[in-house]
């Protein structure tokens, strides 16, 4: 079986075509059409789930604030929001939130299963990393264990998710190098020839205000006018 995912949406038909379509391409798949019934569906999981597909408009909880939950709660899995809205705001307050991509519906399937495929491939990637020898990094206030996800920012610590530590990885093997958005979706998000680079914009602005004593005038994280971003540790 190529993983569990657990999809979070309260329109029936597209909840049960979602799971169908998931189910073809060899996934486990389970439906819950509430906030509340995904929770207990995480809770009751024993082994867990490798991604979850989470629609933001529920019945009972918005789809933020369950991402919000559930990374404040220490749960990491890789979540996809779906919605209607398309504003860019709303894609801002979705990966704020804690997501790892973000889709507007109506979207293309053939879409959403690649991002999926990418999810998957960057987390068993992410496995297979972990079990070589420790790899730490230290600049300015912070501390980070790549091994154990144990981040602290003078002193406090910090949760991130784990496509911020994929990139924060690849920010940290590359010191001083121009990367630019391009690099950064097929190297981190395992997404080629993808034309949202926005996306990477979003997050370099989240390592910014994790890491940074003043967003606004980074010392770390870089721009690089109509080339990308460079990772300044020192």
């Amino acid at each position: 079986m190529a993983g569990r995912l657990l999809v979070v949406e309260d329109e029936e038909h597209l909840a049960a075509g979602l799971k169908l379509n998931l189910e073809l391409e060899g996934y486990g798949v389970d439906v819950a059409t509430s906030a509340r019934a995904a929770s207990e569906r995480l809770v009751a999981s024993s082994n867990g789930y490798d991604a979850i597909v989470l629609d933001v408009m529920l019945p009972d909880l918005d789809g933020f604030e369950l991402c919000r939950r559930l990374r404040d709660a220490g749960n990491f899995v890789p979540v996809i929001m779906l919605t209607a809205r398309s504003a860019a705001e709303d894609r801002v307050r979705g990966l704020e939130a804690g997501a790892d991509d973000y889709m507007v519906k109506p979207f293309s399937l053939e879409e959403l299963l690649a991002r999926v495929r990418s999810l998957l491939r960057r987390r068993a990637w992410e496995g297979r990393r972990g079990t070589t020898s420790s790899s730490v990094l230290a600049f300015g206030r912070a501390h980070v264990d790549f091994d154990t996800h144990e981040v602290t920012v003078a002193g406090e610590a910090l949760k991130l998710t784990q496509l911020e530590l994929d990139l924060l990885k690849y920010f940290s093997e590359h010191p001083q190098r121009v990367l630019s958005r391009e690099e950064l979706m097929e190297k981190v998000w395992k997404l080629r020839n993808y034309g949202y680079t926005r996306t990477v914009d979003n997050f370099i602005g989240r390592l910014r205000k994790h890491f940074e004593e003043d967003a606004t005038d980074p010392r770390h994280f870089l721009s690089v006018r109509g080339a990308g971003y460079k990772f300044v540790p020192e």
